[in-house]
């Protein structure tokens, strides 16, 4: 897609979600963690979801939230990937590239990674976040890579630039890429039933596998059913797989293709289809196509793969005060924030990950050669097709479209109980950003978009940073 036809798309045709809206006002705090599921509806323990309205501190937390649906007669063409433009064929062998760098755009210098050190520091200190790490990659290559604060409270263990958060939504842009990266080789149709592909799942045959990317299914959110924060949290160690946890799914949101409803329950269930036509695992496939060949050193699905470096402990607060004792959720396995809540949600949020390797993801997935030109405009198009549903976020296949301070971004949020993460990839300036932390009270989009502005218009120095709301 060239530069021309890009900014219309996303920022004109998609329902933009303004995230200024909320991040323009001081950084807020969310509610006190609850059990359950993500942020600003259902249940707390899992966070994987969309971007939440301006009421709410997070944009797609908690696995347990809302994923939507588009028209039933949206789509453009046939054939694997339906919406496919005029001409473009699949993507053609060859080694992943990178955009072109801008020139005039800013560039990680040492006294702006200075300021931005600094003030990430603040930002962690005055909203009482245990642990936190940024990113931002630059159109010319530099980079920032922040940390702040405490992996382990207990052991005083710091977040170092290879320690592993839990990404909770963040997960499903991966999910999603592999799906798209089976449709561009021919295996799946996204127009087709999904029950053709694993038909023993016990759902409509009407639900389509573009359904299930841009949560249009109808499908119940397994995560906001009345008695699964207590399974989770009751054996937080227990391991779970997709059968058990689609016996708390419950009745649908509706029809099919008839309305939009953010649901982590199309996302366990893409796992299962990558698996049934990609003949590997869903961990296997992401190794081999995306974690391996871009030098993701420091992303791995958790319960299936074991960390390479550290990994952070996880934690809640009974209240917003900064100053409130952090609640430690490990369950004393390597797997974060705990094995339950983990398993649960699957293809859903199971990746762990650091800022440094989602913004070479963001560059790669949004702005590289990962998905041929046609997927990719396929999978930012789709905004199209869900916005008469009016999503809580403008939301295409696997990816949300906000725009933050003005410029138009695709990325995703997520957050589980105890964890947070939003990563975006600057559509015009060729700018990634990602912001991980171990709570779940403070919006990381937020903190996301402070950072941005202070980026992109550096100070001279920290001195005259402005100062936090």
């Amino acid at each position: 897609m060239n530069r021309g036809l890009r900014r219309p798309l996303i920022a004109l045709v998609a329902t933009v979600v303004v995230v200024g809206a909320w991040v323009g006002a001081p950084l807020m705090a969310a509610p006190a963690d609850q059990v359950g599921n993500d942020a600003s509806a259902g249940p707390v323990v899992a966070g994987v979801g969309p971007s939440p309205r301006p009421t709410s501190p997070d944009p797609s937390v908690a696995p347990g939230s809302s994923f939507a649906t588009a028209p039933p007669s949206a789509s453009a063409t046939t054939g694997p990937l339906a919406t496919r433009a005029p001409g473009v064929s699949p993507r053609p062998g060859g080694p992943f590239t990178t955009p072109a760098p801008r020139h005039g755009s800013a560039s990680a210098t040492p006294l702006l990674r200075a300021a931005l050190d600094a003030r990430l520091e603040r930002i962690r200190a005055k909203y009482g976040i245990p642990g936190i790490t940024a990113s931002i990659l630059f159109a010319d290559g530099s980079a920032w890579h922040g940390t702040a604060g405490l992996a382990d409270i207990a052991a005083k263990r710091e977040v170092t630039d290879d320690t592993a958060f839990p990404v909770a939504s963040v997960s499903k842009t991966f999910t999603a890429a592999l799906i798209l990266a089976l449709a561009e080789d021919g295996r799946l149709d996204l127009d087709t039933s999904v029950r053709s592909y694993v038909p023993t799942l016990g759902i409509s045959r009407k639900v389509t596998v573009r359904q299930l990317l841009d949560h249009t299914s109808g499908l119940r959110d397994f995560f906001f059913h009345a008695g699964v924060d207590k399974a989770l949290l009751t054996k937080p160690s227990r391991v779970w797989d997709a059968a058990r946890s689609l016996t708390y799914m419950g009745k649908p949101y509706g029809k099919p293709g008839e309305s939009w409803h953010y649901s982590n329950t199309n996302y366990l269930i893409l796992g299962l289809v990558a698996e049934a036509v990609g003949g590997a695992s869903t961990a296997e496939q992401l190794r081999s196509r995306f974690f391996t060949p871009l030098g993701l050193e420091h992303t791995f699905y958790q319960s299936v793969e074991k960390p390479k470096g550290p990994l952070v402990r996880n934690y809640r607060f009974v209240g917003t005060d900064p100053k409130l004792p952090a609640i430690d959720l490990s369950d004393g396995t390597r797997v974060a924030p705990f094995t339950s809540v983990v398993t649960a949600a699957g293809a859903a949020g199971s990746i762990a990950s650091t800022s440094g390797d989602l913004v070479r993801w963001a560059r790669a997935l949004y702005g590289g050669s990962l998905l041929g030109p046609a997927t990719r405009a396929a999978m930012v198009a789709d905004v199209v097709r869900t916005a008469p549903y009016k999503p809580a976020v403008a939301y295409g296949l696997g990816v949300q479209s906000v725009t933050i301070a003005g410029h138009p971004t695709l990325g995703h949020s997520g957050r589980f109980l105890g964890a947070r993460a939003a990563v975006r990839w600057l559509t015009d300036e060729h700018v990634a950003i990602a912001i991980i932390t171990n709570q779940s009270r403070t919006d990381t989009n937020a903190i996301l978009a402070d950072l941005l502005k202070f980026a992109l218009k550096p100070q001279s120095d920290c001195i005259t940073c402005p100062a936090i709301p």
